[in-house]
């Protein structure tokens, strides 16, 4: 049973104009994460026992890759999706109708498309701290060696 492939848990809200996806995959290691037109997919090894996982998500609309970003962490890759402009909400996050045991909705993400944006200062936070983290990944971004803890500091009094 060498090179068996799992299907990793993943869960997922979305809003407007953008997806939030989960791949719930502790102490991923050798992941790799790529955005298509229409498409996600990914690929890493992690849980206790070292599980090699695989998927390919094929969304109900297209997206912009270009502007879609994640981050690795150690119990979990969060994902930001941005969709093609002027794409309303999705009746569903796959193309295909079928039901798959190991994809979820986000419901702490959640928002439906008349409820009120008044509300959505949580995903602006969720996306700055994607953004300030120290492995952020965006789609073809290269990571730099941006240390911002190098400066002085200041004395004790």
């Amino acid at each position: 049973m060498a090179n068996v492939k799992h299907l990793p848990p993943v869960v997922w809200a979305q809003r407007k104009d953008k997806l939030y996806v989960t791949i719930n995959v502790e102490d991923c290691k050798d992941a790799s994460v790529k955005f298509d037109n229409n498409s996600l997919q990914f690929s890493g090894r992690g849980g206790k026992e070292n599980i090699d996982y695989e998927t390919k998500l094929e969304f109900y609309g297209e997206i912009d890759g270009e502007k879609s970003k994640y981050v690795i962490l150690p119990r979990h890759i969060p994902l930001v999706i941005v969709k093609k402009e002027g794409a309303p909400y999705w009746p569903r996050l796959l193309k295909e109708t079928t039901k798959v045991h190991w994809l979820k909705t986000d419901f702490n993400k959640w928002k439906d498309e008349d409820d009120s944006d008044a509300d959505d200062s949580k995903g602006a936070a969720f996306e700055d701290m994607m953004n300030n983290m120290g492995n952020y990944k965006g789609a073809g971004d290269d990571l730099e060696n941006d240390d911002s803890d190098n400066e002085e500091l200041p004395d004790l009094e």
